[in-house]
């Protein structure tokens, strides 16, 4: 369904220019629930926007090819991209107060969505508005439909959220940290609701976050960013039973696990993230690795397949 190509994104600043993303390549099969994961500037929620062209593009440069069911993205007319947006893709933003507009109660908003891509009356919308916010477990949704942002719960207005992006019945659901500033009881129940829809529909999933649990039970597969680039990428399954890149292992470390030691004690990932815009010559994860060698400071490694559709950029163990 959808194959990026060689993505490199670039933004123009005073400086020059800075790369976001270097020579991504990923794709995902209809149905598939995909992972991407990485701690905050690594590039994921960039990946996420270009896709739909969301990024300003006075400002952006995107090389390579983001293919969807044949078409070239990265390089489409705009208005044959906003046909795309919203009806095929659909993005769930990550902080609905401020991706809901507050002046327009939720129904308007909703409806809005609908209209733009069918020919339907203001009515028929607004009753496929109310169904929608029934269909993501919303109560009294013909009351609700002509409330405010401001009027429901953060959890409510994710929901909210999701009506918007999947009224249209998309191919392809981008949601970007779709449970950030919830509680995990909120948080379990969101994940729970758009697995549920996206099965019944269909639909292929990207879900972006920081979260490994979240990942670990929701996604097929999972894509470990760092920097910029994908440092390892395998089924869920494999990826928690083998991980192999130390920057993931890393991850896995610094969070707390139901089935482990309760007396174990974290272990950090020392440093910062890397500087976009001075890299060094080597692996980016370099500086904070402890098991870096001389060729990690001076080659970058490549992605390279080391077990059965397990791919990993890395000397270690080579």
């Amino acid at each position: 369904m959808l194959e990026v190509r060689d993505l490199s994104i670039s933004f123009r600043t005073g400086g020059g220019r800075i790369a976001v993303t270097r020579r991504l390549n990923f794709n995902i099969q209809p149905g598939e629930r995909l992972g991407v994961v990485g701690e905050s500037g690594c590039g994921k929620t960039v990946t996420g926007l270009s896709v739909l062209r969301l990024l300003p593009e006075s400002h952006t440069r995107i090389d390579g090819q983001i293919l969807f069911e044949g078409q070239d993205l990265a390089h489409l007319a705009e208005p044959q991209m906003q046909a795309i947006r919203g009806r095929r893709i659909a993005m769930i933003f990550q902080e609905p107060m401020t991706a809901l507009d507050p002046v327009f109660s939720v129904g308007e908003q909703i409806a809005e969505a609908y209209r733009t891509h069918f020919p339907v009356s203001r009515q028929e919308a607004r009753e496929r508005a109310i169904d929608a916010l029934a269909r993501v477990g919303i109560p009294l949704p013909q009351r609700r439909v002509d409330e405010y942002p401001h009027q429901f719960s953060g959890g409510m207005r994710q929901r909210v959220m999701i009506a918007m992006a999947l009224i249209c019945e998309p191919k392809l659901l981008i949601a970007d940290e779709p449970t950030t500033a919830l509680d995990v009881t909120v948080q379990a129940q969101i994940l729970d609701l758009l697995q549920d829809l996206s099965r019944k529909a269909r639909s292929a999933l990207i879900v972006i976050t920081h979260d490994l649990g979240v990942v670990a039970r929701y996604a097929d597969r999972v894509i470990v960013m760092y920097g910029g680039r994908v440092v390892e990428t395998a089924a869920a399954a494999d990826l928690y039973a083998r991980p192999s890149h130390p920057y993931t292992r890393g991850l896995m470390a610094s969070i707390p696990r139901l089935d482990g030691d309760t007396g174990r004690r974290l272990v950090p990932i020392e440093g910062q993230p890397p500087d976009l815009s001075a890299l060094p010559p080597g692996c980016a994860f370099a500086p904070r690795c402890r098991q870096a060698q001389d060729r990690c400071r001076a080659e970058r490694p490549a992605l390279r397949e080391f077990a059965p559709k397990h791919f990993k950029a890395c000397f270690v163990d080579d």
